[in-house]
């Protein structure tokens, strides 16, 4: 089974999911906005990719945290600030039996999903 996890409002999560459609692979969404951040899920990313992956870096989310705290960021932090903004995870993350991706490339992907 392939869960995806991000915003359904995300212009990269709404490219991820047409690609999945194309293709006609099964999926659950899991919206952050909706469904709330998986807490057990976050815990397993964060440990096994680093902060600095699951976060999204590039983002007005991130770029809005006071300075203080984004050069201080930490497992914990980050773990405290996604559960606060979850604008701020990297999207999508999608969770197949093959393991976790994240973030959106198709020729990732393809070697991966199909």
């Amino acid at each position: 089974m392939i869960t995806v996890y991000g915003i359904r409002n995300c212009d990269t999560v709404r490219k991820a999911r047409a690609w999945l459609d194309e293709r006609g692979l099964e999926y659950r969404f899991h919206d952050y906005r909706k469904d709330g951040v998986p807490g057990e899920q976050l815990d397993t990313w964060l440990d096994r990719f680093g902060w600095e992956t699951v976060i999204n870096r590039r983002g007005t989310t991130w770029r809005r945290l006071p300075e203080a705290q984004r050069a201080s960021m930490d497992t914990a932090g980050a773990r405290a600030a996604a559960q606060a903004n979850p604008s701020l995870i990297r999207r999508p993350i999608v969770e197949h039996d093959g393991g976790t991706l994240i973030g959106f490339d198709a020729e990732e992907w393809q070697e991966a999903l199909a």
